[in-house]
């Protein structure tokens, strides 16, 4: 028992001494854990509150979801006889989708966020750039892929090219032309949804850690200020 501890104490101080706060100013273990959560807190909220409104997905670039591989060179034939609007509706429809789903998100985002253990905020500090989008991505993609596909359907299935490629792009697929993620539109979607969602999330979180003085947040400015 006093083993399990003295490791407990161990690890939270080892988590404590990643930040760099000045020698004046020390951070405890308490504090660098709700900095932590408190950024990725924020991180989530924001990216919800961006992505899932009209044209959160649509008119960003960074985000914005193409058509399947598959179908990128079938719509040019489509657009040279005639059919553009086809692929625009098809288009339009799919980040429609990506935006009806996303304010599903947070609820089971922020869940994350509160199960977040000593280990994870570990992670999260010493695994740079991409931290944010691996930790969110381990404990909540599954899950939130079960959630927006039904979202992602029933926007994406009014559309009648959609119906028309799966069909095709199905067959294709079992020949090992189509790449299985592209073989269907809504599970296509669904994966750039969540895509675009923890790539947003990361941007936001990177920005509190550049800045956390702007976020007028007490507790993130005493973790990440310099």
């Amino acid at each position: 028992m006093r083993r399990r501890q003295f490791t407990t104490v161990l690890v939270f101080s080892e988590f404590a001494g990643l930040f760099a706060a000045p020698a004046h100013a020390a951070i405890s273990e308490a504090d660098a854990a709700a900095g932590v959560r408190t950024a990725l807190e924020r991180g989530a909220a924001s990216a919800v509150s961006l992505l899932g409104r009209k044209d959160g997905f649509l008119a960003n670039p960074k985000v914005r979801i193409p058509l399947p591989g598959a179908l990128e060179n079938a719509a040019k034939l489509l657009k040279a006889t005639g059919q553009q609007r086809q692929v625009d509706e098809l288009i339009t429809a799919m980040n429609r989708a990506a935006e009806a789903a996303v304010p599903e998100s947070k609820s089971l985002l922020i869940a994350a966020v509160k199960s977040m253990s000593v280990e994870d905020g570990l992670k999260i500090v010493r695994g740079g750039e991409t931290s944010v989008t691996d930790f969110f991505a381990t404990k909540t993609r599954q899950s939130l892929a079960e959630k927006f596909l039904p979202i992602v359907t029933r926007t994406t299935e009014k559309v009648a090219l959609a119906a028309k490629y799966n069909a095709v792009a199905g067959k294709a697929a079992g020949l090992g032309l189509v790449k299985k993620e592209d073989a269907n539109v809504q599970q296509y979607v669904t994966g750039k949804t969540l895509d675009g969602l923890y790539l947003m999330i990361g941007e936001e979180e990177r920005k509190i850690r550049r800045d956390p003085i702007a976020t007028g947040s007490e507790i993130l400015k005493k973790v990440f200020g310099r």
